[in-house]
């Protein structure tokens, strides 16, 4: 059996060592154990379950910096456990598609996925997009909003660092967001993609753009893992605030 994630030939980087604890679920024996003992050479602590209700069950037990699932699983197939997961986690959810189809895709993004990755791919591959989305969690902006300056998104009466669009407030130094005075559940993924329209409203953003900035991602033309995200969005924070721009992208009204 070709596994599903072939080791590279090269080591981790001195220093690439982390301390982030994984989940991976997967059925199939043979690549849970390939994956796992390839993420514990870059460091990982991990953790593994061989079908869906099984991680469910670890995932509350270890609360896992981030899972690793596979979507055809037994019991409870991949979907249903990340959608099961979202009911009280918003950690980073990497899915994984056999075969890439676009149905298994959008599912899995519908369901609350953060990312894809399609097997095989080289561990490396798959290591980096671990990281990026590690590193979305964690994200902090560096830079803050002067709330003294009228500009359009800034509240001149609030507190430094609040960008305020109607009845939407963000606040980008408690990493918070309110909807009519009531905080909203936002996906890393979902805050940092919020954050990056509120840093231009009214500017079209490329989806190879967001792609870039959110997802780490080189473009490579397959730009549904964008408008799935953005759908989410929408949903959270109203339709009407994200307008599509056909042929371009998506802006954030002013």
């Amino acid at each position: 059996m070709t596994p599903a994630f072939p080791p590279t030939g090269s080591s981790p980087a001195s220093g690439s060592a982390t301390e982030a604890r994984l989940l991976l679920v997967e059925d199939d024996e043979v690549i849970r154990n390939t994956v796992r003992m390839a993420l514990e050479r870059y460091g990982f602590t991990m953790h593994t379950a061989g079908d869906g209700l099984t991680g469910l069950e670890v995932f509350r037990e270890v609360r896992p910096d981030l899972l690793l699932l596979d979507i055809m699983l037994p019991e409870l197939d991949g979907i249903g456990l990340c959608r099961r997961v979202r009911e009280f986690s918003l950690a980073p959810i990497l899915m994984m598609s056999a075969r890439g189809e676009s149905l298994d895709i959008v599912s899995g993004l519908e369901a609350g996925a953060d990312d894809y990755v399609v097997k095989p791919c080289e561990s490396a591959v798959l290591v980096a997009r671990i990281r990026s989305l590690l590193r979305r969690a964690s994200f902090t902006p560096v830079t803050r909003v002067d709330a003294a300056a009228p500009a359009d998104g800034t509240d001149p009466g609030g507190e430094p660092g609040a960008l305020v669009f109607g009845d939407l407030t963000i606040d980008t130094r408690g990493m918070e967001v309110l909807r009519a005075g009531r905080p909203l559940a936002l996906t890393p993924t979902e805050l940092r993609m919020l954050l990056e329209f509120a840093g231009s409203p009214g500017v079209v953003l490329e989806r190879r753009t967001l792609l870039s900035r959110v997802w780490d991602h080189a473009w490579r033309g397959d730009t549904r893992v964008v408008d799935l995200h953005v759908q989410r969005l929408r949903a959270k924070i109203g339709a009407e605030r994200i307008e599509t721009v056909r042929g371009f992208g998506y802006k954030l009204r002013r």
